[in-house]
């Protein structure tokens, strides 16, 4: 407590200036205005590389915990949660110009694999795969994926000395070693052995761009009809069923529209990356039954290179189509010009904290791709082309009604 108000006696002296007001071309409100029925940013967008340094370099005014966490706390409305964490403690930074980030810090270092006996639900999340899933997404030309970079914080300066949270303020502590550090306030598996730490004060982590408000942009969460069992035993119908898909077929909004390509996009990106955790997806209510599946929390990903969990294909597999634009994506960086461990290597030395993944992880990308192919080619053997790839090369020009719109 002594130690707290020494610091908010501080803060008198030491807190940044008020915000800016805001400005038409500040890059999150650019951002924001560039979602589109396509995908959150336009293909090329210098907006996009303006927002990773504006949230590489902007000083943070004020940093406070999510949602998830306060709805651990019962200190928010819990209806947009759909399943708070506890061990994977993740903060709310704020910039000038509005600019608002969710921070992830590293949990796990980067040579290290996720152990062979963990279940995917009690995994950590790791903040390099927050960002090199942004880098995948954009690769695929999926752009479903906010802008992510990887930044050095100063868990002091940034975050202890801004924060107007006391509970966020009573969870920080000096370690034996002397490394600031702090841990997550919620109801379980919450204490100083799951702490992060500064070294001494600066700790990585990652930063996504928030989304625009759900006020402003509102957002459906739905549950993945391939969703996984939480539980230590038991299966889901999908994993006992192989013809599963054609359950999900005669439902709605799977029976009527391409959201099933969609579910197989999402499942490709998410073989890609080894993430298991899928067990829901959000899309802006804005576009209707046809918009684009955002790709949100992607920090368990990236877990264990030495292993390839094919049953995340499974929509894949047991629905045996998938994008033409996708097909002809995934074939062009199977060619060896184009290769996508390369491409990746290339797009992740523009991060701050490069190298963001270690060689073995990106070579398994190499690896899953062919067999995301392999799974393609079996179908279309068994089904024929016609019946497998969906042809989605010419579509229709989006009014620009379809925009997201933003007040003042």
């Amino acid at each position: 407590s002594r130690r707290h108000k020494l610091y908010r006696e501080e803060l008198n002296l030491t807190f940044p200036a008020a915000p800016l007001p805001l400005r038409p071309e500040a890059s999150w409100l650019q951002f924001h205005l560039g979602i589109s029925r396509d995908g959150l940013y336009p293909r090329s967008s210098p907006t996009v590389n303006r927002l990773l340094r504006d949230m590489q370099d902007f000083t943070t005014i004020s940093a406070d915990y999510s949602q998830d966490e306060k709805a651990l706390l019962g200190a928010c409305d819990c209806s947009q949660i759909v399943k708070p964490s506890g061990v994977h403690l993740k903060l709310v930074l704020r910039f000038q110009d509005f600019g608002k980030a969710m921070f992830k810090p590293m949990r796990q270092k980067r040579e290290e694999e996720t152990p062979e006996d963990f279940f995917y639900f009690v995994d950590f999340q790791r903040h390099n795969a927050e960002i090199a899933a942004f880098h995948l997404d954009r690769i695929l030309d999926f752009r479903r994926v906010p802008p992510t970079a990887g930044r050095l914080i100063n868990v002091t300066k940034e975050i202890l000395e801004v924060t107007k949270n006391e509970i966020l303020q009573s969870v920080f502590f000096i370690s034996p070693a002397s490394n600031v550090c702090f841990f997550a306030k919620c109801p379980y598996m919450c204490k100083t052995e799951y702490a992060v730490c500064g070294n001494p004060h600066l700790l990585e982590g990652s930063l996504s761009a928030f989304l625009p408000s759900l006020n402003l942009a509102p957002r459906l969460s739905i549950p993945n009809p391939w969703i996984r069992s939480y539980s230590f035993d038991g299966k889901e119908e999908w994993e006992v069923n192989p013809r599963y898909c054609d359950t999900v077929r005669e439902i709605y909004p799977y029976s009527n529209s391409n959201r099933l390509l969609n579910i197989v996009d999402m499942a490709i990106f998410d073989f890609l990356i080894g993430n298991m955790d899928r067990h829901h997806y959000e899309m802006f209510t804005k576009f209707g039954d046809d918009g684009f599946l955002l790709h949100l929390d992607n920090a368990r990903g990236f877990g264990r290179h030495s292993h390839d969990e094919t049953s995340i294909l499974a929509p894949l597999s047991q629905c045996c189509i998938i994008k033409r634009t996708t097909l002809l994506r995934l074939q062009l960086l199977a060619e060896p010009e184009y290769r996508l461990s390369d491409v990746m290597r290339e797009s992740l030395l523009q991060d701050r904290l490069a190298p963001v993944l270690t060689e073995p992880h990106l070579l398994a990308l190499d690896r899953r791709l062919q067999l995301i192919l392999k799974a393609v080619r079996q179908c279309i053997d068994t089904h024929g082309e016609a019946k497998v790839v969906a042809n989605d090369t010419v579509q229709p020009q989006a009014p620009a009604s379809d925009r997201v719109k933003l007040s003042t």
